[in-house]
């Protein structure tokens, strides 16, 4: 009798686990044709008469016979100036949103976030000493660089602080999360004095290039930033999901995922590094923008629960599609000055933050 029981417990689960795997295809599915509207739509809209229509017909139209739909000041603004942001903002809103995810697998925590380990601050600081050093002290750099010494000097001061964090967090070829994570609190903390003092010796030109580079944007997309720094995030974003099986066995415990044949200290070192990367790639190429990393992967584990297989392709989707949305509105919103693309999601995010955290302690019941 209790075996019978025993077997119709699991005959339940699996049914039930079969529910939860239907469901998350279909929203991964969902969503694939949510970023391709997203896309579109993103391509279509502003000063240009450009529609959805003549830019699909140009696309296949082009590609069979090689003549082309728009015109060629249509063309222009689509292809060099719209299609660069529509890519970076894909781009973008796939490495937060997934780098949350792998976050809150990591430190088994829904409220964990990629700003925790310092990556951030220390892309922040690099591109703040740029833009204040850039005329005097590394004018050098600037000069050898060009446009792209900015998104190297952030992609950089965030690879410096996760090499520290991993010299700190690591001990006897062991890492701690838990030192992981204080470490990178004060890491983060460092940074951001040193990038105090930075913006305190700025010029009032300064001080205004840093407070939009802050506050994020992707207004300075181009094909060659794409290509230096994106394919960072692209390498990042590929490694992720086979990181996947690790995490589901990491919530049981780091003792249960050993036993379980995980080998535990090397997933959180390739966890670290590939967050750290994606991360400080789009810090390098949008500024700040906060909140992606919290929101999607959460809303989604409600959708699809926690099984990080499904997971962390559906937060690549959601979060570029969001960030698009986001992009849009900052667009739209005081046409035609352009809204800063964190302030967007702030205001969007931290209230979500808010109901997450008060639901969590039991204050709010939805």
């Amino acid at each position: 009798m209790a075996g019978q029981s025993i077997a119709g417990a699991a005959g339940r689960m699996t049914v039930a686990e079969g529910d939860r795997s239907t469901r998350a295809r279909l929203v991964i599915l969902s969503l694939c044709l949510a970023l391709a509207v997203s896309v579109l739509l993103s391509l279509t809209s502003g000063a240009s008469d450009a529609s959805a229509v003549g830019v699909v017909r140009d696309w296949l139209t082009g590609a069979v016979t090689g003549d082309a739909v728009l015109s060629a000041r249509d063309r222009l603004i689509v292809y060099d100036i719209r299609l660069p942001r529509v890519l970076l903002g894909v781009l973008i809103g796939a490495a937060l949103a997934v780098s949350g995810a792998v976050m809150q697998g990591l430190f088994r925590n829904p409220l964990a976030d990629p700003g925790l380990i310092g990556v951030s601050a220390g892309s922040s600081l690099g591109a703040v000493a740029v833009i204040v050093l850039g005329s005097t002290r590394l004018a050098p750099l600037t000069s050898a660089l060009g446009t792209l010494a900015l998104p190297l000097a952030a992609f950089t001061g965030g690879l410096a602080v996760t090499l520290l964090l991993c010299r700190v967090a690591t001990r006897h070829g062991r890492t701690s999360v838990a030192t992981m994570l204080l470490a990178g609190l004060a890491l983060a903390a460092l940074a951001m004095a040193l990038t105090g003092i930075l913006i305190f010796m700025a010029d009032d030109r300064q001080l205004r290039d840093l407070t939009f580079w802050q506050l994020g944007s992707l207004a300075g997309a181009t094909w060659q930033k794409i290509g230096s720094v994106g394919l960072v995030i692209v390498l990042a974003l590929s490694a992720m999901p086979f990181l996947a099986r690790g995490l589901n066995a990491l919530a049981l415990g780091e003792a249960t995922a050993g036993h379980l044949g995980i080998p535990v200290q090397r997933l959180k070192y390739t966890a670290i590094v590939g967050v750290s990367a994606a991360v400080g790639a789009s810090v390098a190429l949008s500024g700040g923008i906060g909140f992606v990393g919290i929101v999607v992967p959460h809303l989604l584990r409600l959708l699809i629960g926690p099984d990080n297989r499904y997971l962390l392709p559906a937060s690549a989707l959601l979060g570029g599609s969001l960030l698009l949305l986001a992009d849009a509105v900052a667009r739209t919103i005081v046409a035609p000055a352009e809204l800063p693309i964190g302030i967007v999601t702030a205001v969007a995010g931290a209230p979500f933050f808010l109901w997450i955290l008060l639901r969590k302690r039991g204050v709010i019941d939805l």
